[in-house]
């Protein structure tokens, strides 16, 4: 495998070239009548033309043969990937999933794209607002075919196994405990290496952005000097029967072309892929009293046109010190006006020890209330509190979104890994009430 070097940065104005042509990136203007090395000039917009500047998101990309170079697209079967939200009744009640099977190779082959299935969702690609939460199961790597959303971004979440993700504008390795974001329009292909699963949350009409960070100040959750962008990094192949397989409001479709898609000599622009290592991600506890809202976690957000409403957050739960005192330090019990879908990458979720397992997951609807289950909160009532370390040697994540999200026919039935019994962790709570309580004197 080829070792990888990146530039820092999340937001602003990158520039990068393949070390193999120096000087393909053209000086003084975006677009020359010829370009160096005889390349093709193509601009890749994220964003209308006219969005704000703070905004507006495009990339210059200077590559061997423009990407409109194809045969025409035809639909392809989508398998689990879908975008119908109505294959069956919803449900309200609290949703969880055993670990999602990943496929034997020797029974079948499955890349990336054959592995995607789509558990819940809501909204519209159509209409550019919306969601969908989808895992990837796999255990082969993709070969002469590349993948591209038209719908919106991926935040790719590995659970098992590194993948190595080639794009146009360069190579990432990503790893558990990593994440990467590809962004709507850019082609990659995904190498693993064994079985391999994770989880995706995909957005339409809005791009992943870092929080504002209001009294926090300054400094804080995820700086943006740790998000890593690709250098430029291109192939000059010429392959029969390329396949480019394209999701185009919520269907897929595929067509062919004669030469790698991966041919950009040299790029720049601030609209790229990236990747971000969570233990970077500087938290933000309480130190008092109370537990405070999950919103301290969030690494980053894709915002609504409804000011402080996300159409999605992407929240972590890393490893930290737990020192405020008189408090219940989990999660307290809750019933609120987003849709949470929880995901664990690796070790025990404080809240729920048993039962919430590493690549599995978790849906808890709009109002449908949630929280510890009966042996944390008998444990957490009694125990001692001291400053101690909370989540070590864990990672859980959640997606959370102002839409209400259905589940899938997958979700629901096809998948078998719903656990019917979830709701039982909650069936052993029993009345603490004492109507003869007094307070005791200070």
């Amino acid at each position: 495998m080829a070792s990888l070097t990146y530039l820092s940065g999340f937001g602003n104005e990158f520039a990068s070239e393949d070390p193999r042509c120096p000087g393909a990136l053209p000086e003084g203007q975006n677009n020359p009548q010829v370009c160096p090395y005889g390349l093709y000039a193509e601009q890749l917009s994220g964003s209308a033309f006219t969005c704000p500047r703070s905004s507006n998101k495009r990339s210059w990309l200077y590559r061997i043969l423009p990407s409109v170079r194809h045969k025409p697209f035809t639909a392809m079967k989508c398998e689990d990937l879908t975008e119908s939200w109505n294959e069956v009744d919803p449900d309200p009640n609290q949703l969880r999933w055993l670990p999602f099977i990943i496929p034997k190779a020797s029974e079948k082959k499955v890349d990336f794209v054959a592995g995607l299935h789509t558990l819940c969702g809501a909204g519209d690609s159509k209409s550019r607002n919306g969601i969908g939460i989808h895992v990837y199961a796999c255990n082969t790597s993709m070969t002469d075919s590349c993948f591209q959303n038209s719908d919106g971004d991926f935040l790719i979440v590995p659970q098992q196994g590194e993948v190595l993700i080639t794009t146009e504008f360069g190579k990432m390795t990503v790893e558990p405990n990593e994440i990467c974001v590809i962004q709507q329009g850019m082609r990659f292909a995904v190498n693993v290496f064994g079985e391999t699963r994770g989880y995706i949350l995909e957005v339409y009409g809005a791009h992943f952005e870092l929080p504002d960070l209001g009294p926090i100040g300054a400094n804080g959750l995820a700086n943006p000097r740790d998000f890593l962008t690709p250098v430029a990094w291109y192939e000059d192949r010429r392959v029969e029967g390329y396949t480019i397989i394209n999701k185009y409001q919520g269907k897929l479709f595929s067509c062919q072309q004669d030469f790698s898609p991966f041919n950009v000599v040299a790029w720049h622009g601030n609209y790229t892929p990236y990747k971000y290592n969570l233990e970077n991600f500087m938290v933000i506890n309480c130190v008092a009293f109370d537990h405070a809202d999950p919103s301290i976690f969030t690494v980053l957000t894709a915002k609504s046109t409804r000011p402080g409403v996300a159409i999605a957050d992407f929240v972590i739960f890393p490893p930290r010190w737990g020192v405020a005192d008189h408090t219940f330090r989990p999660p307290y019990y809750h019933r609120n006006c987003m849709s949470e879908f929880m995901g664990l990458i690796k070790g025990h979720y404080e809240a729920k020890e048993e039962g919430f397992q590493p690549g599995g997951g978790s849906l808890h609807s709009i109002m449908t209330p949630h929280g510890p289950d009966e042996d944390c909160f008998e444990k957490n009532s009694t125990t001692v509190l001291k400053p101690e370390r909370v989540a070590e040697g864990t990672m859980a994540f959640m997606f959370e979104s102002s839409f209400s999200m259905a589940v899938t026919k997958w979700g629901l039935q096809t998948c078998q890994r719903l656990d019917k019994n979830y709701y039982k962790c909650w069936e052993p709570l029993k009345s603490h009430f004492n109507p003869n309580w007094r307070p005791t004197s200070k």
